[in-house]
């Protein structure tokens, strides 16, 4: 009987992530839905759903100690349609169906950028350093696309400058594949002295994203991407001046 328990808890343990993983494909299919009859809130808060269940289903797989080669696959095909084609055709026919060819053309790209940037991934996760990510996350990018396109929905202004998500996605999509280093917050060591100001610090975003929900996400993840583009231009100056000294 205990054998018989113990083997249920297992088997359920190893099901459980998996389960959140499903989770995030379904979403992303309900989001393809969603968009393709111009319900475009709601098929971004099935992303940002999705995005949720996403980050669930590794944090219970480590755990519960049930990682395994079949869900690491399971998780990277849920987030090519999650992430991949979800926002693309959130942005296709949400403004890139204006541009005919060159909006197919921009969908396609940002889905099959977002599948190397996951393939990539998978190859270097063993070695990569566990505090960065290299190269745009693609939750990070579907979460990004997904909320200017839902400015431009929700601001009549923005709609003369519609031209500009095709830079966005393109933008987005190179990203991925770059080599640009972005911070990653999985493992964060949070000492007893700091718990509060974190605390305070989560308080003041969820706070914000409760009052302006769409302005809050796409203020937060423009600063996420600008940080690594900043970065790059920063430490470019720096070693330059470092290169003039020695030099002289």
């Amino acid at each position: 009987m205990d054998n018989e328990i113990k083997n249920g808890k297992l088997y359920f343990n190893y099901l459980l992530p998996n389960l959140f993983t499903a989770a995030s494909t379904f979403l992303g299919i309900a989001s393809i839905v969603a968009a393709s009859q111009e319900y475009f809130n709601k098929a971004a808060v099935y992303i940002i759903l999705s995005l949720i269940f996403d980050g669930l289903d590794g944090r219970v797989a480590r755990l519960t100690k049930t990682t395994s080669k079949f869900g690491v696959e399971f998780d990277s095909l849920a987030d090519v349609i999650a992430f991949g084609v979800a926002p693309a055709m959130f942005f296709y026919f949400s403004a890139g169906h204006h541009y005919g060819r060159v909006g197919v053309l921009f969908a396609a790209i940002y889905v099959v950028f977002g599948a190397i940037r996951l393939a990539r991934f998978n190859v270097m996760s063993p070695s990569s350093e566990p505090s960065v990510f290299i190269g745009l996350p693609i939750p990070t990018a579907a979460v990004l696309v997904t909320m200017w396109g839902l400015m431009f929905q929700k601001y009549e202004i923005l709609k003369n400058f519609e031209y500009l998500l095709l830079a966005l996605q393109a933008l987005a999509s190179f990203l991925m594949v770059s080599n640009i280093r972005y911070p990653s917050f999985k493992k964060i060591n949070l000492r007893k002295s700091s718990i509060i100001k974190v605390l305070t610090f989560l308080i003041v975003i969820f706070s914000m994203i409760y009052l302006y929900p769409v302005q809050s996400f796409t203020v937060f993840v423009t600063i996420y991407v600008l940080y690594g583009l900043i970065r790059i231009v920063v430490n470019f100056f720096i070693a330059k001046i470092k290169k003039n000294r020695y030099n002289n």
